[in-house]
C-alpha cells in the first residue's frame, strides 16, 4: 500500500520568539540610543510628509512610519563595510546607515550631542528626498532611488523586487574578493512575490552568498491584501523552500529584530549564507503620502487601531520605562533633540515666501537644468593608455589566421589573465569545454572557480551582475540567444541602463554582456532575435558590433577595460570563419566611437552593421557599383562614428542603411533621422533602409530566409541610387 511521507526543508526554519524580559538582556546604552534612532526616523517622515502636503517634494513620499523597529534593529547589526539596498520605502533604512556610519563610537544619545557630520547625513538625505543639489545624488534619485557607497547603500530600486539580485551581486563580489562583509537586501511581501526576489534567493543559495533577504511584511502591496494573492502568507518558506536558513520575527520590536539579524549573521559566519529574515509589521498610512490606508477602503480603521496600538516606539518606550533603563523625561529630551535635528535640515532646505508664511526652496538648491543628461556614461579615460591598433597598422606586421569563435575564447582568457576581478556568469558557461557557444573555453581550462554556473534566470543572474559590478567585480554575462535579454529586459533596461545617471554619476558600472545573435538557423520565432534595439532603449548600454575576429579581440579588450556597461553582439554566422590577427598578440584595444570603411568608393555610402557588412560587399561588387561600405561597429547613441560617417557622405551624397533584422527592432530610422539633422544639405536623394521582413524568423526553412535581409536586397537598393546618380 501506498504511504504517504512527510517531507521537511533542507534548512532551518523558525520563528523567534521573545519575552519582555530579553529586553533587559541588552546593553541599556544600546537599547536608548536604538529608541533615539526610531524616533528620529518618525520625526523626519512626519517632517517629509509636512514638506509633500506643502508642495516641496515633487514626486511621491513613501513614508514607512510604524516599520521603524525593522530598519533599526537590522542595521544594529550591521558594520560600515556591510552593504544594504532597499525599495521605493527605504527611508527608515537609508536614514539609518547614513547617520550610523558617521556615528561616533561609543555615543551614547542620553549625554551626546549630534555632530556636524549627523546633521550633514541628516539634511543630504532630506535634501536629496526632495530633489536638490545637496542631497547625495544630488536630486536625481529623489525619495525612491538612493545610493552613498561610502555609507554602504549600494543602490535603492524602485522597481518591486529589482533590488534582491543586486544585494547577491554585492554579497558574490565580497564572497569572491575575501572581504567579510554581509549584504542585507530589503523588501516587502509585494516583492516577495515577484519573480526577480525568487531568482536572487536561489542563486544566492547555490553560490553561497553571504546575503540577507530582509522581507518586511507589512501585509500590503500598495492596496492588495497578502493573502488576496497567494495562499501561503509565510513569506519565510521561500527560503526555507531554497534551502535557505529562514527566521521570523515580529518586526514591531526592535530587539526582536536585533536578535533575528543577530542569529542571521551568526550562521553566514560559522556555516554559509544566505539567511531570510521575515519581520511581521504595519505601514501606518497608504503607500504614499499622509492618509491612511481606511481612506480608501482597502483595509479597516480597526485593523489599523490594532497595529498602532503596537507602535514600535510606543513599546519600546513602555519597555525602557518600565525597566527602569530610561526615564519618561529622558526620553522626552531624546525626542526634542532628534527633532531639532530634523528641522535644522529642513531649514537648510527651504526659506519664507516673502510676505508670507508658506515655504519655497532657494533656487540656488535646484540642479542646472543643463545638466539633465550628464553622467549617462563616463568620459573613457581609464582607457587613456590602452594600445590602439587599427586594420590597416595590423597588415603591417605578421598575422595569423584565426577562427571568431577561437578569437573569443583567446580574448575573454587574457582578460581574465590581466584582470583577477573579471568573472563570467550565464547558463551552462560551465560545461561542454566552453558553453553552448565555446567562448569559455579558455577561462575554463584556467581559472574554472571564476566561471559562474548560473539557473535559467536571465533576469536574475543580470541583476546579480550588476551588483557584482558595482562593489569591485567585472563582470561578463552570457546570454544565450538574443531572444532572451527581454526576459532580462528590466535589468537591462531599469538596472543596467539607468543607474549611474539615476545615482548623479562618479562610480563605474563594469559590465559586459555578451549576446549570441543566430537567425539564420531555424531555431524560431524566440531563439533569432537581435537585441541591440532594445539596448539602445537605454543610453547608458555602449553597444559593439564585431564583424571579424580582429574587431571581436580588440572590442572586447576595450570592453573589459571600459567602466561603462557594454553589449557585445556575437552573430553565429562568423563562428567558424577566419580572419587575419596579429600574430601572437591578444592584448591590443579598438577604441569606442569608432567605424571602419571596409570598401572605398563615391557612388553611394552604405551603413552596414553585422553580417551586413559582408553582404553589402558582394553586393557592391556583383553589381560593378562604387559604394563606400562602413562597418558601423558602435550601434549605441554615443558611439556613432558621426565625423566619418559624414564625411563619406558629403563625398557621396547618398546614403544606404543595412541591417539584417526585422524591421520593428532595426535602428536604421533612428540613423536616418540623426543624418537628415545633421547632414540634410549634403544629401541627394532620400536614404534607404534595408532591413527584415515584420515578422520574425520561423522554423521553415524559407520563411527564415525570407525573414531576413540579404545581399539581394541590397543590390536591389543600391541599384536604386545608382540609377538615380
Amino acid at each position: 500500500m501506498a504511504r504517504q511521507m512527510p517531507l521537511s526543508p533542507s534548512a532551518p526554519w523558525f520563528r523567534l520568539e521573545l519575552e519582555p524580559k530579553d529586553w533587559q538582556s541588552e546593553d541599556a546604552r544600546d537599547l536608548v540610543n536604538w529608541y533615539g534612532q526610531m524616533m528620529l526616523i518618525r520625526r523626519f517622515e512626519e517632517k517629509l510628509l509636512e514638506l509633500e502636503k506643502a508642495g516641496l517634494i515633487h514626486g511621491p513620499a513613501h513614508a514607512s512610519i510604524g516599520q521603524e523597529a525593522g530598519a533599526v534593529g537590522a542595521m544594529s547589526v550591521l558594520k560600515g563595510s556591510d552593504k544594504i539596498n532597499g525599495t521605493h520605502r527605504a527611508h527608515h533604512q537609508a536614514l539609518t546607515k547614513l547617520v550610523g556610519a558617521v556615528l561616533p563610537a561609543g555615543f551614547d544619545i542620553r549625554s551626546d550631542a549630534y555632530t556636524p557630520e549627523m546633521d550633514e547625513a541628516i539634511h543630504r538625505f532630506m535634501g536629496e528626498i526632495m530633489g536638490l543639489t545637496p542631497g547625495y545624488c544630488g536630486g536625481r534619485g529623489g525619495s525612491m532611488h538612493m545610493r552613498y557607497a561610502d555609507a554602504g547603500i549600494v543602490g535603492t530600486s524602485a522597481i518591486v523586487g529589482g533590488n534582491p539580485p543586486h544585494a547577491v551581486g554585492y554579497a558574490l563580489a565580497d564572497k569572491m574578493l575575501g572581504r567579510k562583509n554581509i549584504s542585507v537586501t530589503f523588501f516587502g511581501d509585494g516583492a516577495a512575490q515577484a519573480g526577480a526576489s525568487y531568482e536572487a534567493m536561489n542563486i544566492a543559495a547555490s553560490q553561497s552568498v553571504p546575503a540577507i533577504f530582509f522581507i518586511e511584511n507589512n501585509l500590503y502591496g500598495v492596496a492588495t491584501r497578502i493573502n488576496d494573492v497567494t495562499r501561503e502568507t509565510r513569506q519565510t518558506a521561500r527560503g526555507a523552500m531554497l534551502g535557505i536558513p529562514s527566521i521570523e520575527c515580529d518586526g514591531m520590536d526592535v530587539v526582536a529584530v536585533h536578535r533575528a539579524m543577530q542569529e542571521a549573521r551568526r550562521i553566514i559566519e560559522v556555516e554559509s549564507g544566505p539567511v531570510v529574515v521575515e519581520a511581521l509589521c504595519y505601514r501606518f498610512f497608504h503607500q504614499s503620502g499622509s492618509r491612511a490606508g481606511s481612506d480608501f477602503g482597502y483595509r479597516s480603521a480597526e485593523e489599523e487601531a490594532e497595529w498602532r496600538a503596537r507602535d514600535p516606539i510606543a513599546l519600546a518606550k513602555a519597555r525602557l520605562t518600565g525597566f527602569g533603563i530610561a526615564g519618561g523625561d529622558e526620553l522626552a529630551r531624546i525626542d526634542q533633540v532628534v527633532t531639532e535635528r530634523v528641522a535644522g535640515a529642513a531649514a537648510r532646505l527651504t526659506e519664507p515666501v516673502p510676505g508670507g508664511n508658506a515655504l519655497r526652496i532657494p533656487q540656488a538648491l535646484w540642479p542646472q537644468a543643463a545638466d539633465v543628461d550628464r553622467g549617462i556614461l563616463g568620459d573613457l579615460s581609464e582607457l587613456s593608455d590602452a594600445r590602439l591598433l587599427s586594420h590597416e597598422e595590423m597588415q603591417q606586421g605578421p598575422t595569423e589566421k584565426l577562427k571568431f569563435i577561437t578569437a573569443a575564447s583567446d580574448a575573454i582568457a587574457a582578460n581574465m589573465e590581466r584582470d583577477p576581478t573579471i568573472v563570467v556568469l550565464g547558463e551552462d558557461v560551465h560545461q561542454m569545454k566552453g558553453g553552448v557557444s565555446g567562448f569559455t573555453k579558455g577561462a575554463l581550462e584556467k581559472w574554472p572557480d571564476r566561471v559562474l554556473a548560473m539557473p535559467i534566470s536571465e533576469n536574475g543572474f543580470t541583476g546579480v551582475a550588476l551588483g557584482a559590478a558595482l562593489n569591485g567585480l567585472r563582470p561578463i554575462v552570457e546570454i544565450m540567444f538574443g531572444d532572451f535579454c527581454l526576459v532580462a529586459a528590466d535589468q537591462i533596461g531599469n538596472g543596467v541602463g539607468k543607474v549611474r545617471h539615476m545615482f548623479g554619476d562618479g562610480f563605474p558600472v563594469p559590465i559586459v554582456l555578451r549576446c549570441r545573435v543566430s537567425p539564420h538557423t531555424g531555431y524560431g520565432s524566440q531563439h533569432s532575435a537581435d537585441p541591440s534595439g532594445l539596448f539602445a532603449m537605454f543610453p547608458g548600454w555602449r553597444i559593439f558590433s564585431p564583424t571579424t575576429a580582429f574587431d571581436y579581440i580588440g572590442m572586447m579588450n576595450s570592453a573589459l577595460r571600459c567602466n561603462d556597461p557594454v553589449l557585445i553582439l556575437e552573430h553565429t554566422e562568423f563562428y567558424q570563419r577566419e580572419f587575419d590577427v596579429p600574430k601572437g598578440d591578444r592584448d591590443f584595444c579598438i577604441p569606442f566611437g569608432s567605424a571602419r570603411i571596409v570598401r572605398p568608393g563615391s557612388a553611394c555610402t552604405v551603413l552596414a552593421t553585422s553580417v551586413m557588412v559582408h553582404n553589402a560587399v558582394k553586393a557592391a561588387e556583383e553589381g560593378g557599383i562604387d559604394a563606400e561600405i562602413i562597418d558601423l561597429r558602435n550601434l549605441d547613441h554615443f558611439g556613432m562614428d558621426w565625423d566619418l560617417i559624414g564625411d563619406s557622405i558629403a563625398k557621396t551624397g547618398r546614403v544606404l542603411i543595412a541591417e539584417q533584422t526585422a524591421r520593428g527592432q532595426s535602428l536604421g530610422a533612428r540613423w536616418a533621422d540623426e543624418i537628415q539633422n545633421r547632414f540634410f544639405d549634403f544629401l541627394d536623394y532620400e536614404i534607404l533602409r534595408v532591413t527584415g521582413s515584420l515578422s520574425a524568423p520561423t522554423v521553415s526553412a524559407v520563411l527564415n530566409k525570407a525573414a531576413l535581409a540579404n545581399a539581394d536586397d541590397v543590390r536591389t537598393a543600391l541599384s536604386t541610387l545608382a540609377e538615380t546618380g
